[in-house]
């Protein structure tokens, strides 16, 4: 049996590298939705939806005073101040990993060195800020370098399991998150029909898929034009998406069930139901729902921070509130 400790570092070490690529993700669709023509009113809205949807307000308030694209940029990228900001997950990814540095393999652990020392690079120069969309594309594709080192070295054991545990978990609680502030969005471009009926449009929904690889994705599965019902569907139901709430509740359930011990019945109970409403939920069902869309989402993000208390009680240390997402 894995030591508490152990795993605990190895389920953090995963979220918080899982966390810079979906901070990075996030803000790369709002900087290229703000590129679009959009009402005046929308950067202030979109970045107040964006902070509050991470639970960031009142702490980029407190720091930063007024709402504003290069404010809120150089908070969620660089700000060490910032918990949750993609160096500060950088550096918390790399700390956990080097606390279990015997459990990882070499090439792991000195992928994920190297990324936060790169990362360190950026900062200091000052091209992690002003090279911002470059910046966080590196970011992207340093995650999936470090995922595919793990995946191609580690032993397929309890620690395998705790490191996908973490990235399952913090993937779909960020599918959640960029879902409800894309429907946040349109919702204030007082969009009524959920069709496209503008080249904006397309756009606004083709930035979402890309920010979580879904593109061509999207074109495989309806082999037609791009509406917010579908998005959605492919997001939250569909398995064959590798991002979508259905998959990340799939690969945890099933990473969940190799770590069990005798205390774990609670976190296989909530886990296995949020997997059965995925599994025979309807998108129709979703949106025409008394909440829609936006109550959906905010019950299931619920459920994933619950879910998250559970795994600490049953497996890990008790749950560090800097932790929380």
């Amino acid at each position: 049996m894995l030591l508490s400790r152990t795993a605990d570092h190895l389920y953090w070490h995963a979220r918080y590298l899982e966390r810079a690529e979906n901070t990075a993700r996030m803000l790369g669709v709002n900087y290229d939705t703000l590129l679009m023509p959009h009402p005046p009113r929308l950067t202030t809205d979109l970045w107040r939806a964006t902070l509050g949807l991470s639970e960031l307000e009142p702490l980029f308030e407190e720091l930063y005073g007024d709402i504003t694209t290069p404010n809120v940029m150089r908070f969620m990228i660089t700000d060490m101040r910032n918990p949750s900001s993609i160096v500060s997950c950088l550096w918390a990814a790399r700390e956990n990993a080097r606390a279990v540095r015997g459990t990882l393999t070499s090439e792991m652990f000195e992928t994920v060195n190297t990324i936060w020392l790169e990362s360190r690079d950026w900062v200091t120069s000052g091209r992690a800020y002003d090279d911002a969309p470059e910046y966080l594309e590196w970011v992207k594709n340093q995650s999936h370098l470090s995922r595919g080192v793990a995946i191609g070295t580690m032993l397929k054991d309890e620690s395998f399991n705790f490191l996908r545990m973490g990235t399952f978990i913090e993937r779909a609680d960020n599918t959640a998150r960029l879902l409800d502030l894309k429907f946040f969005e349109r919702s204030e471009r007082n969009a009524d029909e959920l069709t496209v009926d503008s080249t904006g449009d397309f756009y606004h929904w083709a930035s979402l898929l890309r920010s979580v690889s879904a593109f061509e994705v999207y074109r495989k599965t309806y082999h037609d034009v791009i509406t917010p019902e579908r998005v959605a569907e492919l997001l939250i139901f569909r398995k064959e998406m590798p991002r979508s709430l259905a998959a990340c509740m799939i690969d945890l359930v099933k990473n969940l069930k190799y770590v069990r011990n005798n205390y774990s019945a609670e976190t296989e109970r909530i886990a296995g139901r949020m997997l059965a409403d995925l599994e025979y939920g309807r998108i129709k069902d979703v949106l025409t729902g008394t909440g829609g869309i936006h109550d959906y989402l905010t019950e299931f993000l619920e459920k994933t921070y619950e879910l998250g208390n559970q795994i600490s009680t049953d497996f890990l240390v008790p749950l560090n509130p800097s932790h929380a997402a």
